[in-house]
């Protein structure tokens, strides 16, 4: 409770502190920019929808209001991107063509729910100025027994020749050519069908040497004199270029990410002790950020101290200018899965923060919003500002034209209203308020031409607010400059009432 309250009174305190007289004019700089992602997993119903099976319209809305409620505590905590688990399987959570219906959503393996949870999930997490990235789970297919219960739907029937049989579960071979290409054909109709922010690769690697996974006569057959590490290696990232390639194809601004291995390879003074993403697993991903196949990276970096932080800088000073999202292990934190105290989250988010690394993301929603050892709290104060994720200036880094917009005062609340913009790529409109600190952000990811805004003071209705949009890419149009002419409300204090007001001690010592 009390470095709760000394931690407020250090947010409060710089209002105590005189404005200093302002510049005639000065550059506005835009919100700060940083994904702040969770995994959201579908697999099993672990994050979602539990055992809320939807095999009626009715059932179909209680599975849909669970949803909305998620989604509402999510962005109420700050998270600006969902990787949603749209691949689970070999399994799917949209009508597809090429795999059948996972059984999370209506019980049954293959038998569709009542609705289309893609879209739903889509247009949800768009109304709440969330990005939505499809998760998509590469090359693990389901276990034995559910590909009996699928029949002719189960990937290892359809298409035998992509498959590899690893103990009681399949698993695509990344060695065969067509299992890239089958991969990319989903990606494909998913980006061709949804409006998703991004598609998230998950498992785009081979198994670990526990796994008992026999593709001799893959190699055999396709290795070409190659030793057989560097041949793992190339067929992982046949699969990601041609992933990279179809979906920008269809639509450029999706953007491409993965989660590898947290550790890319051994340091020169740090061991990864055996797992890493290039040599144990066979993903080259700072090879993918060097060719420009990757838009970020999230890696897996479920591990704390020595484990942790040389490796984070490893991947941020080989990023080739993409955002590092490294992936905290906040399962940890439960008493079933570990022993961590909240601190070690903290300690790790300050110093990405510090670093200046592109975000955070956290495994997994449910660890999140359970509140686990006090995590929920502490990231919904960390993200107390809003924050837009990195746009994407390497694809493309011209803005949209600036909307002509309006205000009017309505008792407590601003109307603003603005000329819709058009542009090659889909737009979005952000509302800034600016003040002497900078621009805040009030409204992001507006899809509409109107907006209504009523603040906790009614003094900052006269405030100047601007009205950007913002395309596809991540790219603002122009804040236009601060002008002393224009200069916004100051914060200041508000004096207490007369019955709180502290009376005068009138006998006290002078």
């Amino acid at each position: 409770m009390i470095l709760r309250l000394l931690y407020a009174l250090l947010l409060l305190f710089p209002l105590c502190v005189p404005a200093q007289s302002l510049p005639e004019s000065w550059p506005l700089q835009p919100a700060q920019r940083e994904y702040r992602a969770v995994w959201f997993c579908t697999f099993g119903g672990m994050d979602w929808p539990g055992r809320r099976y939807a095999q009626t319209e009715y059932k179909a809305e209680v599975q849909r209001q669970e949803l909305i409620r998620t989604f509402d505590r999510l962005q109420t905590a700050g998270i600006n991107t969902i990787l949603f688990q749209t691949r689970i399987r070999s399994t799917v959570a949209y009508p597809s063509q090429y795999e059948p219906w996972d059984g999370a959503f209506s019980g049954t393996p293959g038998v569709a729910p009542p609705y289309d949870v893609l879209q739903f999930a889509v247009e949800q997490a768009h109304l709440r100025g969330m990005e939505l990235h499809a998760y998509v789970v590469a090359y693990p297919i389901c276990s034995v027994p559910l590909a009996k219960q699928l029949g002719r739907q189960a990937l290892p029937v359809r298409r035998p020749d992509l498959c590899q049989k690893c103990g009681d579960k399949w698993m695509m071979d990344p060695g065969i050519p067509g299992t890239a290409h089958y991969i990319a054909g989903l990606c494909r109709e998913i980006v061709e069908r949804y409006d998703v922010d991004g598609i998230h690769l998950d498992y785009i690697r081979y198994p670990e040497k526990e796994i008992a996974f026999n593709d001799a006569r893959t190699y055999a057959r396709y290795g070409g004199g190659k030793p057989k590490s560097e041949w793992r290696r190339d067929n992982v990232t046949r699969t990601v270029r041609l992933i990279h390639d179809t979906i920008k194809s269809v639509r450029p601004w999706v953007r491409l990410t993965c989660s590898p291995i947290g550790k890319y390879a051994d340091l020169p003074r740090q061991t990864s002790r055996g797992w890493n993403a290039r040599d144990a697993v066979s993903q080259d991903a700072q090879l993918w950020l060097r060719e420009g196949w990757m838009d970020a990276l999230f890696p897996m970096m479920y591990f704390d101290g020595e484990h942790f932080y040389p490796f984070a800088l490893d991947w941020q000073q080989n990023a080739s200018g993409r955002p590092i999202v490294p992936g905290l292990g906040i399962y940890f934190l439960s008493p079933k899965e570990g022993n961590w105290k909240l601190p070690k989250v903290v300690r790790q988010l300050n110093v990405l923060r510090q670093q200046g690394i592109g975000g955070q993301a956290y495994f997994r929603s449910r660890f999140l919003l359970d509140n686990c050892d006090g995590v929920l709290d502490f990231v919904t104060d960390f993200y107390r500002q809003p924050a837009l994720t990195p746009p994407m200036t390497w694809q493309d880094s011209i803005p949209p034209a600036a909307p002509v917009f309006a205000t009017r005062v309505y008792g407590n609340t601003l109307r603003i209203w603005w000329d819709a913009v058009k542009d090659e790529t889909p737009v979005v409109y952000n509302i800034y308020r600016l003040t002497a600190q900078g621009p805040q952000l009030i409204a992001h990811h507006l899809r509409t031409t109107l907006y209504d805004y009523s603040p906790a003071l009614p003094a900052l209705l006269h405030d100047r607010y601007v009205v950007v949009a913002m395309d596809a890419y991540g790219n603002e149009s122009p804040l236009p400059p601060l002008t002393d002419e224009i200069r916004p409300t100051h914060p200041r204090f508000v004096p207490l009432p007369a019955a709180y007001a502290p009376k005068p001690n009138h006998h006290a010592r002078r």
